[in-house]
């Protein structure tokens, strides 16, 4: 059973879609903290980055107010994290969305624009997963309905760091998952019952190591 006892710290850079991830954390028992500079990190044990915009607004956005170091450290100790959307794609090296602009590194791969001729972009709706693993998934379908804005995705440059993928004009990572790290490219706060079972199997992880 979830418990709400892990502090959550969602980061606000600025431009992430805060309100409807905390509501849906807070609607599965977690409890949420608003973190806008490093000294907050202190205060929590689970960091969420969500996100809606471009890669490098976020990073430039993270990096001024003094964020991006404390994160990228948050990251190398293997501290829990869940990353949704520009959460996601930061954690790869660089993206074909904001040439120059670097990302957290942490993930080796980069992130990549739909290319297929004809496909619309970007991809906005309800799409199935395949190839499902990890605790993120547990009482899930085994090909769940998410739900999708993006027009880039990353492309890790590892298989097995792929906890899940979708097809859309081609086949593409929709989430990845290590011992401590998750991150999904749909947005689980927007994806209804099944979005909150995800969030609640999140809140799981971390109660297991208690």
């Amino acid at each position: 059973m979830v418990t709400g006892s892990r502090a959550l710290g969602v980061v606000d850079y600025g431009s992430g879609n805060l309100r409807s991830v905390c509501k849906a954390l807070e609607a599965v028992g977690g409890t949420v903290t608003i973190v806008t500079q490093a000294a907050q990190l202190d205060t929590i044990d689970t960091l969420v980055v969500p996100g809606v915009g471009a890669f490098g607004d976020c990073a430039a956005n993270l990096q001024r107010s003094g964020l991006w170091e404390p994160v990228k450290e948050w990251l190398k100790a293997e501290r829990p994290y869940l990353g949704i959307c520009l959460g996601y794609q930061l954690l790869f090296e660089s993206s074909e969305e904001s040439p120059g602009s670097k990302g957290l590194g942490i993930l080796p791969g980069r992130v990549v624009r739909f290319a297929r001729k004809g496909l619309k972009v970007p991809h906005i709706g309800w799409n199935t997963l395949s190839d499902t693993r990890g605790p993120l998934y547990e009482r899930l379908p085994t090909a769940p309905y998410f739900y999708f804005v993006h027009s880039y995705y990353p492309v890790p440059a590892r298989n097995d760091l792929i906890s899940a993928r979708c097809i859309y004009g081609e086949a593409f990572a929709a989430s990845v998952s290590t011992r401590n790290l998750h991150a999904t490219q749909f947005h689980p706060e927007k994806s209804q019952s099944s979005g909150l079972t995800m969030l609640r199997n999140f809140l799981g992880t971390l109660n297991s190591k208690s």
